[in-house]
């Protein structure tokens, strides 16, 4: 009889034996594996996370390499009466300090143009009675225009509809004011275009006679019809004793590098005449500068921790060493960011982060300190930096040769690019996890292949033993 099973001829447990022997050799190369993986993924977890906290501080540095982000100015609008607001201003870092007294005479304001009395009874008045008919809406001196087509039968509401909902209105509206008398209902257009030769223009495009009434200009604008009762006009001020003039609210460069905008006039004085004056400081935006400072020591000390949590050696059994113990890319980078951030920048008053208050400690962070060594303290030397050389400040991180922030993002940019150093070691780590798997994949054939030989032998085994079973179960009947 066939033994399909192993001991069942035999009547031994060798499918426990079987199993024994593949676990004592698959264990310790599985085990080995495991090790290995576990460290190849904790490395690929480490770099993540140093590239994280890298690309972190570049965006920082993008900011800090910009000088005008670093000389931003601060306007400051001061009114005579709290409850009242005249202007607001915004300043470039090109900017220079200065305090300006500004009292706003006029707004700038669109054109305005209305039909002749008793033109049209009511709302309801057909405009044109046959044909077809277009009103062009622009103005002289803009490019703006859109064109309104007329057909018969169309009332002055209808009119006044197909004005306001053009898809191409640029800022007209027209509006139907009913006087109830005999002047009739009137349509009234007005213009958002402000500027002093601004006005707006209707012309009537196919010189279709019943649109006259609702035009400014013929086809080729040699005939006047409608003129307007408002006139588009200037914004008027005067600054520091000088009149000054905008086709808008917004006052670009009247002041260099400085706009403001007006939204109502100055109230006068109490002589009646004189207009009270808005007072306009450009000041340094310290505060934005200090911001900006504190976000770079935030940013920088925190990669420095990342780093130093990466590569620290566990001090007890119980703890475990940081995901790249010993990897001297992640070390070699906390010594060149040190080296940077401690050198001087030729050529700038300053000299160097530490003249102005920003300071490596014994931890290897970058701190503003409060502590005095003889300098004066890292709050105090920063205020001096910048009270007497605030555009020096700007200068020292953006400078394209030697700016901290222009040589720190260089640096920085050689591991964050996605073909950057640690782009490479990633990739690298990759290629070791499927080695790992392809050793596994190996492993589980060897071990069926194991396994079948040892199937094989102990199943010779089963049989020999059941044969001598049958054997001796054969003689102990015949004696018997």
């Amino acid at each position: 009889m066939a033994i399909q099973s192993l001991g069942v001829g035999s009547g031994l447990d060798l499918e426990a034996l079987v199993s024994q022997l593949l676990e004592a050799e698959r264990t310790p190369k599985t085990q080995r594996l495991d090790t290995r993986e576990a460290e190849v993924e904790s490395t690929i977890s480490g770099f993540g996370k140093l590239k994280s906290k890298m690309s972190e501080f570049e965006d920082v540095l993008d900011e800090l390499k910009e000088a005008a982000d670093l000389q931003s100015r601060k306007p400051s609008v001061r009114e005579f009466n709290d409850e009242l607001t005249t202007l607001e201003a915004t300043a470039s870092a090109k900017a220079l300090e200065g305090v300006y007294h500004i009292a706003v005479e006029r707004l700038a304001s669109g054109s305005r143009i209305e039909t002749a009395n008793g033109e049209f009874a009511s709302p309801d008045t057909v405009v044109l009675s046959s044909g077809s008919g277009q009103l062009r809406f622009g103005s002289a001196s803009d490019t703006d225009a859109f064109a309104v087509d007329v057909t018969a039968g169309m009332t002055l509401t209808q009119l006044r509809e197909s004005i306001n909902q053009h898809a191409d209105n640029f800022g007209v509206s027209a509006n139907i004011i009913d006087t109830g008398t005999a002047a009739g209902a009137k349509l009234v257009f007005t213009s958002n275009k402000t500027g002093t030769g601004n006005d707006l223009i209707i012309s009537n495009t196919l010189d279709t006679s019943e649109l006259n009434r609702l035009s400014t200009t013929d086809s080729t604008q040699s005939h006047t019809y409608l003129t307007p009762i408002q006139n588009a006009i200037n914004a008027s001020a005067v600054v520091d004793g000088i009149q000054v003039e905008s086709a808008t609210n917004e006052f670009e460069e009247t002041i260099q590098n400085v706009s403001f905008t007006v939204s109502d006039v100055s109230a006068f004085g109490s002589d009646g005449v004189t207009r009270r004056t808005t007072e306009l400081t450009i000041g340094l935006d310290k505060e934005a500068l200090r911001q900006k400072l504190d976000e770079f020591v935030d940013k920088y000390n925190t990669l420095i921790s990342e780093i130093d949590t990466l590569t620290q050696y566990s001090q007890t059994d119980l703890q475990q060493d940081g995901a790249l113990a010993g990897d001297s890319l992640a070390r070699g980078i906390r010594q060149n960011l040190a080296s940077i951030v401690g050198n001087n920048v030729p050529g700038n008053a300053i000299g160097g982060l530490f003249a102005m208050g920003i300071e490596l400690d014994n931890d290897g962070k970058l701190s503003i300190s409060s502590t005095d060594f003889g300098l004066g303290t890292g709050e105090s030397r920063l205020n001096d930096a910048m009270d007497d050389n605030f555009d020096s400040i700007a200068r020292l991180f953006s400078d394209e040769q030697n700016g901290v922030a222009s040589r720190l993002l260089s640096y920085v940019e050689q591991f964050t690019s996605s073909s950057g150093l640690i782009a490479s070691r990633e990739s690298a780590a990759a290629d070791e996890q499927d080695t790992i798997n392809d050793a596994r994949a190996s492993l589980e054939l060897r071990m069926a292949s194991y396994e079948q030989i040892l199937r094989d032998r102990y199943l010779n085994l089963d049989q020999t033993v059941a044969r001598l079973n049958q054997t001796s179960s054969a003689l102990l009947a015949s004696l018997g």
